[in-house]
């Protein structure tokens, strides 16, 4: 007997899913668990496994299709069973609401902590209801393009307008134009260069970050302001770490991890800090969810160590570590990309001396670290001296956080980084141990 495969939630902000490649043709057989085909958010990749042994009779969606979780995406069954019945009821049953897929990708923005995040919403959710039925892509192009819907030709399942057939209906309207015509004849001349490229259309997380950067600039009031630290004793740091007895468990804690570590502490004494913005106000945290900005082959992710001053290096280093390795092999949980309430963005590795981060919305701030270097100043017998430092690049959005407040938090962390010492780790094991805590 036919059996429906649907569309697998992935996390429990995740409305939508991008359909990628299908691993399998219609009439192929199939077997349990068998991969169907690759599916994405705008944060991971995964693959759909069949739920039934038997033969691919149907796909509801093709490749580069949005797709509602929870819904039919194809059936699977015994050849030549007849399922057009089951076709029709599933093809209605997989048609998405626009509310719903509209509202999706501003409510992954939002931390799953926030009770209420209606009043973090950049927009309120759409209410309209359209008398054809269109992908949320196509809706999407549709109305930044300017096309009407009602001139594009649906090739979907059941008469459903693809963003495909949005760009068609676009492109064909350009070309009676007489600038069309013009630029048409312009391209024919015998004259014309030709240009040596390639044309890649943004991925679903491509095309998320793009949007979430683009609104941080546009929405916020946004200053940076650069600050650095003497190194000296976090590189000696490392260099113990490395060298220690294996039964510690520090030889693998990097200076990125001693660097989150003191923020998580820097920033539980600065909640205007460790806060989300709205355009009607500031909700200052008591815990910190630290986001720690990750490069993966999809594009940037920022996972989110949650109550990360409650956890102890060794914690820290081992959670970030698992996190990043999820994240860039395309298999971690939405649910670690949301949530935090400072990031941190590390490309001292790359060697950058400076730069200016862009703040992940709605935090109120991020800090950049930068790379290493060699500074000079006067030494204690008033000689030159030669010093490790590395800088810090603090953006904070100037709505909620005025220079002031902002400089002291910097200013503190720098200090902390500079008097980090084993004592430091020994102190905060004591303190835990006397209040009955238990640092992970």
């Amino acid at each position: 007997m036919a059996q429906i495969v649907l569309m697998p939630k992935e996390g429990i902000t995740v409305e939508s899913c991008l359909v990628g490649a299908w691993r399998k043709n219609v009439g192929d057989a199939v077997a349990l668990n068998e991969p169907l085909f690759e599916y994405e958010t705008d944060k991971a990749a995964f693959e759909c496994v069949s739920t039934a042994d038997g033969v691919l009779l149907h796909k509801f969606y093709e490749e580069g299709d949005e797709a509602p979780v929870l819904k039919p995406v194809a059936i699977v069954g015994e050849a030549g069973e007849d399922i057009s019945a089951l076709i029709a009821t599933a093809g209605a049953a997989s048609e998405p609401t626009a509310p719903a897929s509209e509202t999706a990708e501003e409510a992954s923005l939002l931390p799953l902590s926030v009770p209420n995040p209606e009043p973090y919403q950049s927009a309120p959710p759409s209410t309209a209801k359209e008398e054809l039925t269109a992908s949320p892509r196509a809706r999407s192009f549709a109305a930044e393009r300017g096309v009407d819907l009602r001139n594009a030709v649906p090739t979907g399942p059941d008469g459903r307008i693809l963003e495909a057939d949005v760009v068609r209906a676009a492109n064909a309207a350009y070309a009676g134009t007489a600038e069309a015509q013009e630029t048409s004849a312009g391209m024919n001349a015998a004259s014309a260069p030709t240009a040596d490229y390639t044309d890649e259309a943004f991925t679903k997380i491509r095309a998320a970050i793009a949007k979430s950067m683009t609104a941080s600039l546009h929405t916020g009031a946004q200053l940076t302001h650069h600050h650095s630290f003497d190194a000296t004793n976090v590189l000696a740091m490392r260099e113990d770490f490395k060298n220690s007895d294996e039964a510690l468990g520090y030889r693998g804690v990097s200076v990125g991890d001693i660097i989150l570590y003191v923020t998580s502490r820097a920033l539980a004494g600065h909640p205007e800090i460790n806060a989300l913005v709205s355009d009607t106000g500031v909700r200052k945290y008591h815990t910190v969810n630290l986001g720690v900005a990750v490069d993966t082959p999809r594009g940037l992710m920022v996972p989110t160590v949650f109550g990360a001053e409650k956890k102890s290096l060794k914690g820290i280093s081992a959670e970030v570590k698992a996190l990043a390795a999820a994240a860039r092999e395309g298999r971690i949980n939405p649910d670690f990309l949301a949530g935090g309430t400072f990031t941190v963005s590390n490309l001292g590795a790359t060697g950058v001396e400076v730069f200016t981060p862009i703040i992940n919305p709605p935090q109120a701030a991020i800090a950049g670290i930068c790379g290493a270097t060699e500074r000079v100043r006067r030494g204690r017998n008033g000689r030159p001296e030669i010093y490790p430092s590395i800088g810090i690049s603090l953006t904070y959005d100037h709505r909620a956080i005025d220079g002031a407040p902002a400089s002291r938090f910097a200013a503190e962390l720098c200090k902390a980084l500079e008097a980090f010492s084993w004592r430091t780790i020994a102190l905060e094991f004591e303190s835990a141990t006397a209040h009955g805590g238990n640092q992970r």
